[in-house]
């Protein structure tokens, strides 16, 4: 038998926080025995769950591992504009005059995440012209 991933582990300086963060961009849901100063909080969502510690070192460098996010029922923009609502942060914008490239944002704690385009827009970007 092979391995399953579990979840994806990150280290936090405040795990329930950022726990909650995600919960929200995923719209997923923090388990029902997370609160705030525990040093662990799980965020299950569609397909995924991410397990947030609590550790005293900071991030200091460029993460080795991102999250790429697919919108599912709004545009990329859309979901970007969303995301810096819920307190993400521009980190750098790969937006094409074409309409294609991504956003890279930063979480509450500055790992990097992706935001690609939807389905519906990779599909009408690929659709042939007549």
């Amino acid at each position: 038998m092979t391995s399953l991933v579990r979840h994806l582990t990150f280290d936090a300086h405040d795990a329930y926080r950022q726990a909650t963060f995600w919960a929200e961009v995923l719209d997923g849901k923090l388990a029902d025995d997370d609160f705030p100063g525990d040093p662990e909080a799980l965020v299950t969502a569609d397909g995924i769950a991410l397990l947030f510690v609590t550790v005293p070192d900071t991030k200091s460098v460029k993460n080795r591992l991102h999250i790429d996010l697919q919108p599912q029922d709004r545009t990329r923009d859309e979901e970007v504009e969303r995301l810096l609502g819920v307190g993400a942060k521009l980190h750098e914008d790969h937006r094409r005059p074409n309409g294609r490239g991504w956003v890279t944002l930063t979480d509450l704690e500055g790992n990097e995440f992706c935001v690609e385009l939807s389905g519906a827009e990779r599909d009408a970007l690929s659709a042939p012209t007549e």
